[in-house]
């Protein structure tokens, strides 16, 4: 899964619920048990969306879809995903300093169940305000469920890890089911026969997977309120100082900004220029921060390559629901012993392969200690295997000349990009925690989570070139990435021990 969901705290203000409570799962806080569902429901909702959003955009209006072309289709899915990321800075904002963490995690899961219901509709406006919806209230929801899982526990306390582990695999849960569950509504035949039956449009059967996103975030809703008595000690809305008004000014520079850098992120679809330029910064922002003579610029400077890298990284990795969702859809064989399913099915298996492999990467580490490989290795790690993924790709388009593939080259895919997920983004958010100057932390988050934003969206431009018409076409936009990602690798790997020098001994 995405940054979105830390597997490794921010360090917070801590208002502990008692060490002595092991009454929630696995012995940890009730309140953890309440925020697992809540966030599992949660990513239920997103992910059970995302399955179904570019293939019914893509698909002919005459089969109940919007009837987009690919470029715009990509366009408009990665304008959707880079803006949930980004606005997760706004929604952290609004949290610390005007309501506090546990309404605005009640507030963003109702806006978010408002667009998926939105978007059961059958129309334009209703699609465009249902993804908006989802966009705002995930942005206020996602980074402040997580505050509130670091702040059951004390600074010391010894579960703190394991109960975010375990919010992890929440997480992983809900997306594993939510495309079986929606993308079963939206394309299985056998549903489609069932509202024929029941004298109902079978093209309408999109808008039931949008639906059943919204039912599952209602259910996470139900059970965040049912039991808010257990998170009544966290997530407080911030006290104002007397003779303080609220940060109000602040609150418009940061939305103007949010809103700023979607429009110009926006304008590269007609603009690839904007995207050039954009790296072009960030080359500059890490030299100048490189040689100025103090330390914190120097750890700046390294965050900033790994803001490269996890950009670069995202870019390639979010294309599951974009170019890799077309490749499942048009060019393989979904069915297994038999086994006919739709191919929304696919979006389910990085959980499996999350599910399978965090514990043998947890235990890898472990086992490694002292002798595991730096942050810089690891992110370089993360990248290879994402360009790995693409590479591996290249074989499987040519092979679409002569027909479907075997879904066993898209099972490949996967478990190459998770092991580069393992490599990258557990590792990723903890890092940046170790190297933000104290003063700086709350801004080095914001960067974490920006890097996923504009990783999404840069996912959307580049899927907007796949074609599935031609078979060596489709190898060369698979190659072509695989080539630019493994360029990215080697200088990474060059540039270790220099990225060492600039953390100052930090790992």
């Amino acid at each position: 899964m995405t940054p979105s969901s830390p597997s490794n705290p921010v360090p917070i203000e801590t208002e502990p619920e008692s060490p002595l409570d092991t009454r929630g799962i696995g012995g940890h806080p009730r309140g953890l048990t309440t925020l697992f569902f809540t966030e599992m429901w949660e990513r239920f909702s997103y992910y059970g969306m995302r399955a179904l959003l570019i293939l019914f955009m893509t698909r002919a209006a005459a089969d109940g879809g919007l009837g987009f072309d690919t470029k715009h289709a990509a366009a408009i899915y990665g304008t959707y995903t880079m803006s949930v990321y980004l606005l997760t800075i706004l929604g952290g904002f609004i949290a610390d300093n005007f309501i506090g963490a546990r309404r605005a995690v009640f507030i963003g899961g109702v806006v978010i169940a408002s667009g998926h219901f939105t978007m059961a509709f059958n129309s334009l406006g209703t699609f465009y305000t249902g993804l908006v919806l989802v966009a705002l209230g995930t942005g206020l929801l996602k980074p402040n469920i997580s505050t509130m899982v670091g702040s059951l526990y004390s600074p010391t306390d010894e579960r703190r890890d394991a109960g975010f582990s375990i919010f992890y695999m929440g997480i992983n849960l809900g997306a594993f089911l939510a495309p079986l569950i929606t993308g079963f509504l939206a394309q299985s035949a056998t549903w489609k026969e069932r509202l024929a039956a029941w004298g109902m449009n079978p093209l309408h059967s999109w808008h039931w997977g949008f639906a059943a996103a919204g039912v599952g975030m209602t259910l996470g809703l139900i059970v965040y309120f049912l039991q808010r008595e257990r998170l009544a000690h966290v997530g407080h809305a911030p006290a104002a100082e007397p003779g303080q008004s609220r940060p109000w000014g602040r609150l418009a520079m940061v939305a103007l900004a949010s809103c700023a850098l979607i429009a110009a992120m926006k304008a590269s679809d007609k603009y690839p220029a904007v995207v050039y330029a954009l790296f072009a910064l960030q080359i500059v922002a890490i030299l100048f921060f490189a040689f100025r003579p103090n330390q914190d610029s120097k750890r700046l400077a390294a965050i900033l390559v790994f803001f490269f890298a996890a950009e670069i990284f995202w870019a390639i990795f979010e294309q599951t629901g974009s170019s890799i969702s077309l490749f499942a859809d048009r060019l393989t064989r979904n069915e297994i012993l038999g086994w006919s399913f739709p191919s929304s099915y696919w979006q389910s298996v990085n959980s499996v392969w999350v599910i399978i492999l965090a514990p043998i990467f947890a235990w890898l580490w472990i086992k490694l200690g002292h002798q595991q490989p730096s942050s810089p290795v690891k992110f370089a790690l993360g990248l290879l295997f994402v360009a790995l993924s693409f590479a591996w790709m290249v074989p499987a388009a040519k092979l679409t000349a002569e027909g479907k593939i075997s879904p066993i080259w898209l099972l490949g895919l996967f478990f190459l990009q998770t092991v580069g997920e393992m490599c990258l983004s557990p590792v990723g958010l903890s890092t940046m925690t170790k190297l933000a100057p104290p003063r700086l932390l709350g801004l080095v988050m914001g960067i974490w989570f920006l890097a996923a934003a504009l990783g999404n969206k840069l996912a959307g431009v580049l899927a907007g070139e796949f074609k599935s018409e031609n078979a060596a076409e489709l190898a060369g936009f698979f190659s072509r990435q695989a080539v630019g990602v493994g360029v990215a690798t080697v200088i990474l790997f060059a540039l270790v021990v220099w990225v060492k020098r600039l953390m100052g001994g930090v790992r």
